[in-house]
């Protein structure tokens, strides 16, 4: 089984030598929120590309039978935006076959929430 510690550090970095060796050859990548599907190489394309350097720390994982469920802060080193993804990885023979996706900006509540005035910060 993969070390999501290890692939996630990897993804941060952006090490395209690294990312490889965590996924099938035919694995499917899928980012819902912007409606795309990836092959292993265009993943990796897309995320070591991606202009900025980036960091992060996982909040929360969730392990079951073949399934790693991650929820992870992503932001640049520079602290200008912030991001939470919802990355669920299904593995076969240890390697990610499928990566599924959910891509969020953070931010404020949305100003008629706030008016309404429920609900408080979480940090």
């Amino acid at each position: 089984m993969i070390d999501i510690n290890t692939f996630w550090k990897d993804v941060l970095a952006q090490d395209r030598g690294k990312l490889p060796a965590y996924f099938c050859e035919d694995a499917l990548i899928r980012w819902h929120c912007t409606n795309e599907a990836f092959t292993v190489d265009e993943y990796i394309r897309a995320n070591c590309d991606y202009p900025g350097d980036w960091d992060g720390m996982i909040e929360r994982v969730i392990k079951c039978e073949n399934l790693i469920i991650a929820v992870v802060r992503v932001y640049p080193r520079d602290f200008s935006s912030s991001f939470h993804v919802t990355s669920i990885a299904e593995l076969k023979d240890g390697k990610i076959i499928a990566l599924d996706e959910y891509w969020a900006d953070d931010g404020e509540a949305p100003l008629w929430r706030q008016e309404m005035n429920i609900g408080k910060a979480i940090l």
